[in-house]
Order: structure tokens, then sequence, then C-alpha cells
């Protein structure tokens, strides 16, 4: 069974990838050219044209320059011209879409005071990658994901103050700040190949239960829970 999927903010391809692996016609879509080596699954451009389509799935990494908690020395400028205001309604862009399964993927920022708590925050080493980054999940009509095998969480970086910080992190710091950005915001590969395997597993039981078996009336309350959350 075939879907088709949309993953927007996405440059690096990585989850595209991982939902082409499994059959499935995804097509990530960022303002930059793509670096995962499949420009014929890449749309380079502005996303929101494109949003409303008919997609059966939307998963969105919308940029958290100026909404996360990282950058919140910065946050009085931002807040006062507006670039704070523009990265909030972005991200809402992404919530508010008529597609009725949406994942949404953020670092720990201020949406979860100016929207609301994401349903669950994972991390890279629930899914066999060993390293460490507090990713957050806003999720309408999709599961939460299951961790699928955990590992160390990577080496830390100490610094003088006693504060410390992932080594893959800290290492970002050599590259000039553009580079930074982009090699920080990228997809973990286990975390992609989970979200592709359990989200396109999910609609496909979805669609294969009797919309009148017990199954499918317990998942249709589910989703309406699901919806209902997403939406306060």
């Amino acid at each position: 069974m075939k879907f088709k999927i949309l993953i927007a903010c996405e440059e690096s391809q990585e989850v595209c990838k991982a939902f082409r692996q499994l059959g499935h016609e995804a097509y990530s879509c960022d303002i930059l050219p793509c670096s995962g080596g499949h420009p014929e699954w890449h749309i380079q451009g502005d996303v929101l044209p494109i949003l409303e389509q008919d997609w059966d799935m939307v998963i969105a990494f919308p940029p958290c320059t100026h909404l996360a908690v990282s950058g919140a020395s910065w946050f009085a400028q931002k807040i006062k011209d507006g670039r704070q205001q523009e990265g909030i309604d972005f991200f809402m862009k992404f919530a508010n879409c008529k597609c009725p399964r949406v994942a949404i993927e953020n670092p720990v920022g201020i949406m979860s005071i100016k929207w609301r708590k994401p349903n669950q925050i994972i991390q890279p080493y629930q899914f066999g990658e060993p390293f460490s980054k507090k990713t957050c999940l806003w999720l309408k009509g999709l599961p939460n994901l299951k961790p699928t095998n955990l590992v160390d969480k990577g080496e830390q970086v100490k610094f003088a103050s006693g504060k410390s910080m992932p080594k893959w992190y800290s290492d970002a710091f050599k590259l000039p700040p553009k580079e930074r950005s982009i090699a920080r915001s990228k997809t973990f590969p286990g975390i992609a190949q989970a979200m592709a395997k359990q989200w396109s597993e999910y609609l496909e039981q979805l669609i294969a239960t009797p919309s009148d078996s017990p199954t499918a009336s317990a998942d249709a309350e589910d989703l309406i829970c699901v919806k209902e959350e997403f939406q306060k």
C-alpha cells in the first residue's frame, strides 16, 4: 500500500528516503537544495503553496532558530523585531493544515507555552543512535513513536562552568554558522526509520481494519482524542 507523504523543511532527505525505501511516494521540501542525493524527490521552494494539497501524512521540521530555548538570550530582540512571531506563525501553519495525520518536530522551546506541550519527547539513543538530542513531537492522527533500540547516550563535553553538552553538538561550533545550523537540525537515521516504519504501518492498519469492527472503533476514538489534544 503506497501513501503520499510530504516531509516539510527537510533538506537532508533522511525521512524522505526512509519512506521511499518502504515504497511510499514521499517528497522532501525545503528552500535549500537537498543534500540527500535524490533531487527527483525534492521540491525546492516555499512549502506553504503545496501544504494544502492532498497528502496522506505531513511530517514537518519547521526552523527552530527563533523558538528553541537554546537561543533564549536573544528572545527579547526577536520578540521586538517580530522574528519570533514569524517563527510561531510558520509553525502553526502545519498545526492547522487540513491533512488528518501530522507530525511536527522541534527541540524544546516556546511552542510548549505558546501552543501546547508536545505529545512526546524522544532521544536518538532510543532508536539505535549513540547521541543525545531532546526532540519534541506534536502529533495529530498518529501514535507516539515506540523506541526501537536503546543504546548509550553518547559522549558529553564538560566545560569549566560545570555545564556539559553532547560532543557531536559541541563539535558543530567548528563549522560556519549556516553549516552549523544545518548539521544540528538533521534527523538521525534511526529516528527517520522509526517514523517511516511505525507510522506507515499504522496507516495501513487503519485502512485494512473494517470500519465497523471493535478495533476500528477503538482506533477512531483514539484518533478523536489525539485531534482534540492537538487543537488545545
